[in-house]
């Protein structure tokens, strides 16, 4: 098979493509042919070596998300069999490389995988396994009672975007902050208010900084209120009282499901920019680092 991988530390030359041995599975795993596979900050960041724990030694092996069909089982595999297809996150932080998404082929565990719903493409199934179980994450860390005023960064980014979408829906009342050229968009996702980017933020009760943004974004936070960001920002004056968070993501099976079945029923809405085959992938990290992207970028093997 092939697979892209991270050959040194660096720039996106280094991701090369290379062929590899078939996976065979071992008891308990599954091969995945990959269809699609997300393109993320978090393979940025390990392609250059600025990761939590420090950087993975190359050679490695990017990538979260697939999406794609079961062509073989190991034993003990009940759940699934061959030609199923499937969506799931490979826990990166966990394999760190030994095991990434940038590949024909991929040994799973079936712990990481769901069903993709009928009629959902594998592209825009492998848009949402880190991204929307991060904001399901975030949802769940504000463990709001009631409805509230929501503040949400970066909300035409996949977090953000997802985020909104989902406060919204629990009744919440969203000011979600986009860049004028994705303003329509964002608006399209159902939110309260939508924030020019070059504008001062509003204060919030619940403060997501998906970007993230930092400073802007701790002061927005109310006294009393809660501030949940994606990566660590600096800490707010602890006079404010503010519960300040980094949303870590979790592998939830149910919780994944759930949201490919909304995004197949059109109840959540993603979006891609643009696709690559995987012998481009050191081109697709360009596209991203160039930025103005909007929407996800995907392999396609």
């Amino acid at each position: 098979m092939r697979a892209a991988m991270v050959t040194a530390l660096g720039g996106p030359e280094v991701l090369t493509l290379v062929e590899r041995p078939d996976p065979v599975p071992a008891k308990g795993e599954v091969i995945v042919r990959v269809r699609a596979a997300c393109v993320h900050p978090a393979d940025i960041a390990a392609r250059v070596g600025q990761i939590p724990g420090g950087p993975v030694p190359p050679p490695f092996m990017p990538g979260w998300d697939i999406a794609g069909e079961i062509v073989a089982t190991g034993a003990e595999v009940t759940e699934f069999a061959a030609g199923e297809q499937v969506a799931g996150m490979i826990p990166w932080y966990l394999t760190r490389g030994s095991i990434g998404a940038y590949a024909e082929l991929v040994a799973a565990d079936p712990d990481w995988l769901v069903p993709i719903p009928p009629g959902l493409d594998p592209i825009a199934a492998a848009t949402v396994p880190l991204n929307g179980l991060t904001a399901r994450r975030a949802l769940d860390m504000m463990a709001l009672t009631e409805p509230t005023d929501v503040l949400v960064t970066g909300a035409s980014g996949g977090v953000g975007g997802f985020a909104a979408q989902l406060a919204t829906q629990q009744g919440h009342s969203v000011y979600a902050s986009a860049t004028h050229d994705d303003e329509d968009w964002v608006r399209g996702l159902g939110v309260h208010t939508v924030v020019p980017r070059s504008a001062q933020l509003p204060t919030a009760t619940v403060v997501l900084d998906a970007v993230p943004l930092g400073e802007p974004a701790g002061a927005a936070a109310r006294p009393g209120g809660v501030l949940l960001s994606t990566r660590p920002t600096p800490p707010v004056d602890p006079a404010k009282r503010v519960r300040q968070e980094v949303v870590l993501v979790q592998l939830d099976r149910p919780a994944l499901r759930q949201l490919l079945e909304s995004v197949a029923k059109d109840q959540l809405r993603t979006r891609v920019a643009a696709t690559f085959p995987l012998a481009e992938a050191a081109e697709a990290h360009r596209r991203f680092e160039a930025g103005a992207v909007r929407g996800k970028i995907v392999l396609v093997p």
